[in-house]
């Protein structure tokens, strides 16, 4: 069992890839560093996508998400990193990937990406 952070991600065929169906998943332990300060930021990722022929496996999105906390990143920056790995590793038809970020210096923070493009 893998006790180390990883940047791959896993795959698997879609059982059902004939149908559009949602798939929710949620990483309420969410950490990764601030780049100015080298202080932890917290926070919770959803994710919510219709796949095509390939899913995400849960335990290496959990390794990959793992590897964000000894990372200095932006939130905008990690947001749109995570978007644009889940979409190459598993080519959803529909994917939306959330950081809502722990209060800091008394503001919150809420990241909102989308494949393909929403424009808001």
């Amino acid at each position: 069992m893998p006790t180390q952070p990883s940047v791959d991600l896993e795959t698997f065929d879609n059982p059902h890839p004939e149908r559009d169906y949602l798939i929710e998943m949620e990483c309420p332990e969410f950490t990764s560093l601030c780049p100015k300060t080298g202080q932890p930021d917290f926070g919770t990722i959803r994710i919510r996508y219709v796949p095509d022929q390939r899913c995400i496996e849960l335990k290496s999105l959990k390794l990959y998400l793992w590897s964000y906390r000894e990372r200095g990143v932006f939130y905008e920056a990690a947001i749109n990193g995570i978007l644009d790995d889940l979409v190459a590793a598993c080519a959803p038809r529909t994917m939306t990937v959330v950081g809502d970020f722990s209060v800091r210096g008394g503001i919150r923070t809420v990241v909102t990406v989308a494949h393909p493009p929403q424009h808001a």
